[in-house]
């Protein structure tokens, strides 16, 4: 006798094993229990699903019990499946968050040492210009290349800093003026008196 019943339950779009009880009940009628399992799934609500009951004579269940299980089972199967899915990207999100988290840690321990260096630069640059070592002062601020979202601040610094220092001017201060030597002076170099071509004068 062929019954189809074990092509029919392949046919079945389920994940999972699916587990059957048969047990005969009063009047001659039997009782079906059957549970989807999947072992994939993690999420422990599963454990909630109940078995779906049918009830009814061998006649009946042989004509209805496809009918009857088909879309129940498969919705079963469908929800166990989105709820490992589920499981998987909130595993997922916790680890992002987690990365997200560190990786925002990092950044603050980076930025927080990016900002102690630069008060600490300020800081000394401060401290010899009450010294009134102006330009070693200068030299102690910070780079805006190394700090370019405080570009401005610095140059302040660095710009009032310098008009502090002695900077020499365009024709330089320190050029010694040496004196053009006198007319006579040049007179007497061009033109050498030598004594012997002095005229004799008669009285």
């Amino acid at each position: 006798m062929n019954t189809n019943f074990f092509n029919q339950i392949a046919q079945l779009e389920i994940t999972g094993n699916l587990q059957l009880t048969i047990s005969k009940g009063a009047e001659n009628k039997l009782v079906v229990s059957i549970l989807l399992q999947n072992d994939q799934c993690g999420d422990n609500a599963k454990q909630l699903i109940s078995p779906l009951n049918l009830r009814g004579t061998a006649e009946e269940l042989d004509e209805g019990f496809f009918e009857q299980i088909t879309t129940p089972i498969q919705t079963i199967s469908g929800v166990m499946v989105d709820m490992e899915k589920f499981l998987k990207q909130m595993e997922e999100v916790k680890k992002q968050s987690a990365m997200e988290k560190e990786k925002a840690d990092k950044q603050k321990k980076e930025q927080e040492a990016k900002d102690k260096k630069f008060k600490d630069g300020m800081a000394k640059a401060d401290e010899l210009e009450k010294e009134g070592k102006f330009r070693e002062a200068w030299m102690k601020v910070p780079e805006i290349t190394e700090f370019p979202e405080k570009a401005d601040e610095i140059r302040k610094r660095k710009s009032s800093l310098s008009a502090k220092f002695a900077t020499p001017s365009l024709f330089g201060t320190t050029e010694e003026t040496t004196a053009e030597p006198s007319q006579e002076e040049e007179i007497t170099t061009d033109y050498p008196i030598d004594e012997t071509d002095e005229v004799e004068t008669e009285y």
